[in-house]
């Protein structure tokens, strides 16, 4: 994964990206969460040369966010399937669509929709208060730091 850039930071964000924070990571957590588990897959979905797909994925099980499961023996063959720790991440990859769709639309439409499989409305993402249940806009939330020491 990174290299540590993030020493002395005691940032969540920060000890995030170390574990999904390179190139290509995200898009193979999103290939996964569209059904991708074989290695061909990945390399059949994303333009990502076979060694860097290789440690891409081995970071990602070495952080518990994926498992590599062996389903052929001879040659020894692999599905990388998600763990509930990477499943947790599908709000990640409905933001940063969400997002991309609003500022960099591209014709005729969004390529993807994130859809309700039982019903199939459309699903999105919205910022809500666990105190009192309100929507909140993102410019009503301000981000402070919590001190370790109170």
């Amino acid at each position: 994964m990174l290299r540590r850039t993030y020493d002395g930071q005691r940032c969540s964000v920060a000890r995030t990206l170390e574990i999904v924070g390179e190139r290509w990571t995200l898009l193979i957590v999103r290939d996964a969460l569209t059904g991708v588990t074989r290695f061909d897959g990945f390399l059949n979905s994303l333009p990502i040369a076979r060694n860097v797909l290789s440690d891409r994925l081995n970071g990602l099980v070495d952080h518990g966010v994926m498992e590599r499961v062996q389903y052929q023996d001879r040659p020894p063959r692999h599905e990388y399937l998600l763990t509930a720790r990477g499943r947790e991440l599908m709000p990640v990859i409905m933001v940063l669509m969400e997002w991309g769709d609003r500022h960099l639309p591209i014709a005729p439409g969004p390529p993807a929709m994130a859809v309700h499989a039982n019903c199939e409305g459309t699903v999105r993402t919205e910022l809500a208060c666990d105190s009192c249940d309100d929507h909140v806009p993102a410019s009503a939330v301000v981000l402070r730091e919590n001190d370790p020491d109170d």
